[in-house]
């Protein structure tokens, strides 16, 4: 037997060696194809999940916005609602000081002594004949007797007119 020629050896083997590379070609292909396969499932789970995130925080933006927007409003409301119950207070009040003046204003009238006389028997018809009735500088007039005191001065008196109107006093000011 003798040893091929090397151009006869390399002419022999050319067809093993086409095999290999035709294999590793159709290998790699296959193997680059898996890959392609498994690189666009990652990138679609990707998508997925990115689009779940996404979709979690607007719920939860939306969640926290519509919570936020109800504080807002509530503090809203509650701010409104201490202006009204100001400027209600500040109304009465000014109310309380107008009639308080207009009541006073009697001192200074003509008829302030009948005005007197009145308040001087009702403080004895409440407290009896005995009474012990002071005339009060700002107008109308304070007993006493046994213990007991009558406060009927101009200023008690529209204090009590304006009580008596209640909460029909804020139709005074209301549209």
């Amino acid at each position: 037997m003798s040893t091929p020629a090397p151009d006869e050896a390399g002419a022999a083997l050319e067809p093993v060696r086409a095999e290999l590379v035709r294999a590793a070609h159709a290998e790699a292909g296959a193997l680059l194809a898996q890959a392609d396969r498994e690189a666009a499932d990652l990138l679609d789970a990707a998508r997925a999940e990115a689009a779940a995130i996404l979709e979690e925080a607007r719920r939860r933006g939306e969640a926290e916005g519509e919570a936020a927007g109800r504080a807002v409003r509530r503090r809203a409301r509650h701010a409104a609602r201490a202006r009204e119950l100001n400027v209600r207070r500040e109304a009465y009040e000014e109310l309380r000081v107008r009639a308080t003046e207009r009541v006073r204003a009697l001192h200074h009238a003509a008829d302030y002594g009948s005005v007197l006389d009145r308040l001087t028997r009702g403080a004895r018809r409440l407290l009896g004949p005995d009474a012990e009735v002071t005339e009060h500088p700002h107008g109308g007039v304070v007993a006493h007797a046994a213990g007991r005191r009558v406060d009927r001065t101009l200023d008690v008196l529209a204090a009590r007119a304006l009580d008596r109107l209640g909460t029909d006093a804020e139709t005074l000011w209301k549209p």
